[in-house]
């Protein structure tokens, strides 16, 4: 943080030189923010991202139920599981890769532009994963072209959710900021609800071997008349304030991704650590454990199904409160006592999951689940608070997309260690306990390493 001594003042206001003129510019645009545009450009940025997460939850569900049979051809189960979930984890890879491109432009010739390209990538790669023959089809091929799609679909993934963040909270008041970036963490939920609910429905409508054959592509093929709705509401909001008013100064980055690196390379870090147990958590108290209780367990598809969709229903709440805490008592701070708080019911959540009880199952997911969502709801405030707003969508995209990718490879490394545990749970809960405690630290950090904007609360 800047001493007083290095400060500049705007209309009356101190602010730090580490992001002036950038910082007075923000300043300004965001004083004329009504009530009313940033509701309208939360609920836009919200209708997208939870297409997003669909599409994304979706390969997410499949990786555990269906590809593992449908394109990887093994006679070992576990073996089957992990290439699908590393494949999974490849779209994970190229979100980075993602971020840098579509952050880049997002930094250079708006947000809002962005956005749309973003949304139609996802929606038409996803559709295409549902046409895709399967390995009895075509061999070989089947395996090959998912993970290119995979990829693609990663890279769009990649420009998406920090857009989305970047253009709300630039939209939004700014001792309001952290109320208004949990809004679009609600898609995420909502994507998982709609995904798994897909899936559970088809499982109730059809037979297994329906399901396997083709009944499991319908909710990918769904994803056409979503997107059509997105670039709708997508089409109507309007560009960032503080974009623009960069651009009418003069004051947007020429090179985004050189300038971050060189400038913000402990940002990024710190705002991956924060982002990683709200991505990487919950695809460990998803992704794997929907497998492990099918596959070591025993229990049926539709009661793991049951349990995400329940645990993101309740997340949906979680959010909103944990929005308002960071609205009144920073961001930060729930981000650490969040993470403390699912490290501590890591243990009991597994422990309940073992138990064969359909309730305590489904709780086991619900409470982890809703442990990790607080500081999944103020990582969006965290991470803009820390870049300035002209490398704003390169920096979050840069930090999140990292976190993104390691996360990837969670339900991958938990499969493998509770396979050489004999498949034990302890692996996997020491797991979460382990991204609970460092995304809990980030929260202890980040301030020291934020924007100085008066009224926001880091």
């Amino acid at each position: 943080m800047s001493t007083a001594s290095d400060a500049t003042t705007y209309k009356g206001v101190v602010l730090s030189n580490q992001n002036s003129p950038t910082a007075s510019i923000e300043y300004g645009a965001t004083k004329q923010i009504s009530t009313k545009e940033a509701n309208k450009v939360a609920i836009g940025a919200l209708i997208g991202t939870a297409m997003e997460w669909y599409d994304f939850f979706l390969f997410s569900a499949a990786a555990a139920l269906v590809f593992n049979v449908q394109y990887f051809s093994t006679e070992s189960a576990t073996a089957a599981a992990m290439a699908s979930f590393a494949t999974f984890g490849v779209g994970l890879v190229a979100r980075p890769i993602g971020g840098l491109i579509f952050g880049t432009m997002g930094d250079k010739i708006g947000r809002r532009k962005v956005l749309l390209i973003t949304i139609v990538g996802i929606g038409i790669v996803t559709a295409l994963i549902g046409a895709l023959p399967t390995y009895a089809a075509i061999g070989i091929a089947a395996p090959i072209l998912l993970v290119l799609l995979r990829i693609f679909q990663g890279l769009f993934v990649g420009g998406e959710w920090s857009g989305a963040m970047t253009i709300v909270v630039e939209n939004a008041p700014l001792e309001k900021r952290a109320m208004y970036a949990a809004i679009p963490q609600i898609g995420s939920p909502i994507g998982t609800i709609l995904s798994s609910g897909g899936f559970f429905v088809m499982t109730l409508l059809l037979t297994k071997d329906s399901f396997d054959a083709w009944g499991w592509r319908i909710p990918f093929l769904i994803a056409i008349p979503m997107l059509l709705i997105a670039v709708y509401i997508r089409r109507q909001l309007e560009e960032s304030p503080v974009f623009t008013e960069l651009m009418e100064q003069g004051e947007t980055a020429k090179s985004p991704v050189l300038d971050t690196f060189r400038y913000y390379w402990k940002h990024i870090f710190m705002g991956m650590a924060a982002g990683l147990l709200g991505i990487g958590g919950f695809y460990l108290v998803t992704a794997f454990i929907v497998w492990y209780g099918v596959n070591v367990l025993g229990y049926t598809s539709n009661l793991m199904l049951l349990g995400s969709m329940v645990a993101a229903a309740v997340e949906i709440p979680v959010l909103i409160i944990g929005g308002r805490l960071g609205a009144r008592f920073g961001a930060s701070r729930v981000i650490l006592w969040g993470g403390v708080a699912s490290a501590i019911i890591a243990v009991p959540s597994f422990l309940m999951l073992e138990s064969g009880n359909p309730v305590l199952v489904v709780l086991s997911m619900t409470i982890a689940v809703a442990a990790l969502s607080l500081p999944y709801a103020a990582s969006g405030t965290v991470l803009t608070g820390l870049f300035p707003a002209k490398t704003r969508y390169t920096g979050v995209g840069m930090a999140q997309n990292i976190a993104g990718m390691v996360s990837g490879f969670i339900p991958l490394i938990a499969t493998a260690t509770v396979a050489a545990a004999a498949n034990h749970w302890w692996p996997a809960a020491a797991m979460l306990v382990f991204l609970s405690l460092f995304t809990a630290a980030s929260g202890f950090i980040t301030p020291r390493m934020s924007v100085n904007l008066p009224g926001f609360k880091h």
